[in-house]
């Protein structure tokens, strides 16, 4: 839900308001560098980045249970509390082949496969004493419906770790921060819910981590 910009306000005319060409008045070139600089919409950063905006996910319960099985997100969720969140979330659609996450990239939101299949790469720096070396790329792992990418980064507003690129069609669900908060505010229940699972995902992917790190430590 979009909240309401000051900035559509029309200035009351009289004696105050700047006439075109004194100081304080917006030339041309000023509201358009103004334009530039604000923020973009979610659904232009997710437009600009090439993938297909198909509207909300309304009614996201009819894709059937069987995405509350295969989600570690939404194993918890009913039917109706699914459609809640579904008008929260934006539906997109990415090609075999397009990135639906960049590595390096920042970002406020993250993704709820729907349908398809995501490559999850990590780029590794090339040695500083070798100039003519590359970077290596690290396949981390091949996600599928229901899995969760992103949510670290929407959290933090960090950069993002790794790169998600679509391997076959994909369709997912985008998720803000800025829509979580609302959700919060007019659905506490399934927010509270949302912000649980979350939560413990984050905390799932630290305990793997934390495992694969003592398993490397007791290699050497």
């Amino acid at each position: 839900m979009a909240a309401a910009n000051p900035l559509n306000t029309a200035a009351p005319q009289g004696e105050n308001t700047p006439l075109p060409g004194e100081p304080g008045s917006a030339t041309p070139q000023a509201r358009e560098a103004a334009g530039a600089a604000a923020p973009r919409s979610l659904e232009e950063q997710l437009q600009q980045a090439g993938l297909e905006v198909l509207g909300s996910c309304q009614k996201m319960s009819g894709r059937g249970p069987a995405l509350l099985q295969h989600s570690a997100l939404l194993e918890d969720f009913t039917m109706k509390e699914l459609d809640t969140l579904g008008e929260a979330m934006l539906l997109i659609r990415a090609q075999p082949g397009q990135v639906l996450i960049a590595e390096g990239d920042a970002g406020d939101w993250m993704l709820l496969l729907l349908s398809g299949t995501v490559d999850v790469t990590k780029t590794t720096p090339a040695d500083d004493e070798d100039p003519d070396a590359a970077d290596n790329k690290s396949r981390l792992g091949v996600t599928t419906e229901g899995a969760v990418l992103g949510e670290m980064s929407m959290f933090d507003r960090d950069v993002r770790y790794a790169t998600c690129t679509a391997i076959d069609a994909v369709e997912a669900a985008v998720l803000s921060r800025t829509a979580i908060g609302q959700l919060i505010r007019q659905h506490p229940g399934v927010g509270a819910k949302l912000m649980v699972k979350i939560t413990q995902l984050l905390a799932q992917r630290l305990r793997n981590t934390s495992n694969r790190l003592v398993r490397l430590l007791q290699k050497k």
